[in-house]
C-alpha cells in the first residue's frame, strides 16, 4: 500500500458528512456540536476513562461516522480504534511541559498519563495548548493547536447586568482557586459549581450570569481554559487571570485580565457598585468568542483533516478497513 494510499474512504466533496465526538459528556459536550452545521451531521458518544469500549464502539458502529473526534485520546485502550475504519483526530486537552519552564508536577503527571496513548489509535492529534507542541510531537501525530470551540446551544446575547451582578466561578477546586475566591464568596453572593453541569444545566447556569471568573488551577501556571470562553458565548463579562496562549482574546479589550488576587477582589468589589462599568468589554467579547462556535469551526477543521489526508496519508492501519476491502 503506497502511503498515500488511504485505508478508509472519504465523503465525495459536497456531501454529507458524519461527525461523531467521543469523550466525557460533562466536560466535552459543551464543545462539540450538537446541530448540523455546514454539511456535518454530528452525533455525540459519552465514553470516559476505565469505561468498557464496547458500547461506545457499539454505537460508532450504529453511526457509521465518516470521521470521529475524541476528547482525551489517552483514555482509550490501546488497539480501541482499529475497529473503525473511518480517520479519528485526537483532542489533547490537558496542558504538557514546556520548553524553556521549569518543570511542574501538574504538566508532568498530565505528561505521564498521555504517553499511555496508542499512536495507532489516532490519524492526527489537536492540542488545545500550543505551547505543548514539542512534548505531544514525541507521542502523537500532531496537527494542529486551537482552543475547545463552544456548542452554538451555549451562545446568548449579552443583556444589561443585574444588581447587583450574578458573578460565578466554575471549575474544580484547588488551593489556589480557593485562596482565590474565598474571601469573595464570603463576601457575595458568589456561587461555586465545582461539577456537574452540563446541557440544559450548563445553559441555564451560564446564561444566568453576568460575569464568570476564570481562576488557574495553580499559581503560575497560565494556560488557556475553555471555560473563558464558555462565559463569553453566554454573553458574560470575564475577568481572567493571564491567558497562555491568549488565542486572539485581547486583555481588556475582550475580557478584564488580572494578575493576582488582591487585582481580583478590587475588580469584582468595583462591579458590585458599577455593575456597567465594563460593557464596552463585555460586548467586544462576546463578539470576539463568535469566531470559536462550533458550526464555524469543526466544519473548517473537518474539511481542513480531509484535505491534509489526501496530501499526506496517514500512518493509522485500522483492522476493520482491511476486512471490508476483503469483504
Amino acid at each position: 500500500m503506497r502511503r498515500h494510499d488511504l485505508p478508509y474512504a472519504l465523503p465525495h466533496p459536497g456531501a454529507p458528512v458524519r461527525v461523531a465526538f467521543v469523550g466525557q459528556r460533562t466536560y466535552f459536550e459543551a464543545c462539540s456540536l450538537a446541530a448540523p452545521a455546514a454539511g456535518l451531521v454530528p452525533a455525540f458518544v459519552d465514553y470516559r476513562g476505565g469505561a468498557e469500549t464496547a458500547p461506545m464502539l457499539g454505537a460508532l458502529r450504529r453511526l457509521d461516522p465518516h470521521v470521529v473526534v475524541v476528547f482525551r485520546p489517552e483514555i482509550l485502550p490501546p488497539g480501541t480504534m482499529d475497529a473503525i475504519a473511518a480517520p479519528v483526530v485526537g483532542f489533547v486537552t490537558e496542558p504538557l511541559p514546556r520548553p524553556g519552564r521549569a518543570a511542574h508536577r501538574n504538566h508532568e503527571y498530565n505528561l505521564a498519563e498521555l504517553r499511555r496513548v496508542d499512536r495507532g489509535n489516532v490519524d492526527r492529534a489537536i492540542l488545545f495548548d500550543a505551547g505543548s507542541w514539542d512534548a505531544a510531537a514525541e507521542l502523537l501525530p500532531v496537527w494542529r493547536a486551537m482552543p475547545l470551540p463552544v456548542d452554538d446551544r451555549l451562545y446568548h446575547p449579552p443583556t444589561p447586568s443585574r444588581r447587583p451582578p450574578r458573578i460565578i466561578f466554575v471549575g474544580y477546586s484547588t488551593m489556589h482557586r480557593e485562596q482565590s475566591i474565598l474571601g469573595l464568596k464570603h463576601e457575595f453572593d458568589l456561587p461555586h459549581y465545582a461539577h456537574g453541569l452540563m446541557g440544559a444545566a450548563l445553559d441555564a447556569v451560564l446564561a444566568g450570569a453576568d460575569v464568570g471568573l476564570n481562576v488557574h488551577g495553580e499559581e503560575g501556571l497560565p494556560t488557556f481554559e475553555n471555560r473563558v470562553l464558555l462565559h463569553l458565548a453566554a454573553g458574560s463579562l470575564v475577568i481572567s487571570e493571564v491567558l497562555e496562549p491568549p488565542y486572539g482574546l485581547e486583555p481588556n479589550r475582550d475580557l478584564l485580565q488580572v494578575l493576582n488576587r488582591d487585582e481580583l477582589g478590587l475588580r469584582v468589589r468595583q462591579l458590585h457598585r458599577m455593575p456597567d462599568l465594563h460593557d464596552r468589554i463585555r460586548i467586544r467579547g462576546h463578539h470576539t468568542s463568535r469566531r470559536f462556535a462550533a458550526s464555524k469551526v469543526w466544519p473548517r477543521v473537518i474539511a481542513d483533516l480531509f484535505a491534509d489526508l489526501r496530501a499526506f496519508g496517514t500512518d493509522r492501519r485500522p483492522a476493520a478497513a482491511a476486512t471490508t476491502a476483503a469483504a
